[in-house]
């Protein structure tokens, strides 16, 4: 963020507005952490936020700190409507195009409020009057802690906004693991630690509660892994009578798709969800190295991302997504 944006920033929260703070649609760990931090932070400025998702989040994120405060638009459309249009600043988290809050994405662009993008995926819209946008970070709640210090408000971060931010840290990190993750990443997880996040603790809420079905439905997904090891490449399919099966909740699959990275040889990873509701087959895309997902993503099932990280989704059957993935795969150089 330039001194421009800085100072823009600065003059919009200069007195209490009335202020919505966005992530996408089936947010995760660093769109819900980077919205509740800056919740926190701005309550502490004497602001209203409020946090609207554009659809529900999961299970394993409901023990975050004001998460039972989160409006749903998809829960009560016309309400949260209404509260949007009332709102005098609006943030965008963890995302950069309009299109990625769904059905939402019709009443953002009505509003008349000024726009504050933060986000590090590729390719930003430029919707904002401020945009934040830097691919070289690992999580959006980095760049919210680094907001926070650029308004030289860095003596707010408490407790809870602390173990908002790690939260996002520690999920869009892959618990540490993934190349973006800094000396910078650590010095800032050491101070949360020091302002008493409870950093043994949060993993085990996010990722050891498992019910009995997901681990059914993960043991199905495992099942159905196919691997073409002269391409590099693995892919899981699910359908929908498998989640029905399964019992499966938001957030059940999860993560599945690291585990066809985990295969020794394997540079190219693939989910694929089918989910009838939306008539739509749900892709995750995951790399090793610099095959480059996000452009894969873009270039063939409208999607995006980060390099090693993407998502993007097929109005085709679920055989025929399958089949067209394997054509694609055989043809380009991994």
């Amino acid at each position: 963020m330039n001194n421009n944006q800085i100072n823009t920033l600065q003059s919009l929260l200069a007195s209490p507005k009335k202020i919505a703070i966005i992530p996408h649609r089936n947010p995760d760990g660093d769109a819900l952490g980077s919205t509740l931090g800056l919740y926190h932070f701005l309550l502490k400025l004497n602001h209203e936020p409020i946090v609207i998702a554009p659809n529900d989040f999961p299970d394993f994120l409901a023990w975050m700190p004001a998460s039972d405060k989160i409006v749903v638009y998809e829960n009560n459309k016309a309400t949260t409507t209404e509260l949007l249009k009332e709102c005098e600043l609006i943030f965008t988290l963890d995302f950069n195009a309009l299109h990625r809050t769904g059905e939402m994405e019709n009443v953002l662009k009505t509003l008349t409020a000024p726009f504050v993008m933060i986000d590090h995926h590729q390719m930003p819209d430029d919707f904002a009057t401020i945009t934040y946008s830097d691919t070289s970070f690992g999580s959006t709640c980095q760049m919210i802690y680094n907001t926070i210090c650029f308004l030289n408000k860095k003596e707010l971060i408490d407790i809870t906004i602390a173990t908002c931010l790690y939260t996002g840290i520690l999920t869009d990190s892959g618990s540490f693991r993934f190349p973006k993750t800094t000396g910078d990443v650590h010095r800032i997880v050491a101070e949360f630690i020091d302002l008493g996040v409870k950093n043994t603790e949060i993993p085990t809420l996010l990722f050891d509660n498992n019910s009995y079905d997901r681990l059914q439905l993960l043991g199905r997904a495992l099942q159905n892994m196919k691997v073409i090891p002269e391409h590099k490449t693995s892919y899981i399919s699910l359908s929908q009578k498998e989640l029905y099966e399964f019992h499966y909740v938001k957030g059940d699959t999860e993560g599945i798709v690291n585990y066809g990275l985990t295969i020794k040889g394997i540079v190219f990873a693939a989910i694929f969800i089918e989910n009838k509701d939306e008539g739509i087959v749900k892709i995750s895309f995951r790399s090793q190295g610099d095959f480059d997902v996000n452009e894969f993503a873009r270039t063939h099932f409208s999607g995006g991302g980060h390099i090693n990280a993407a998502g993007g989704k097929s109005m085709d059957t679920l055989a025929n997504t399958i089949t067209r993935f394997e054509e694609l795969v055989a043809n380009i150089n991994i």
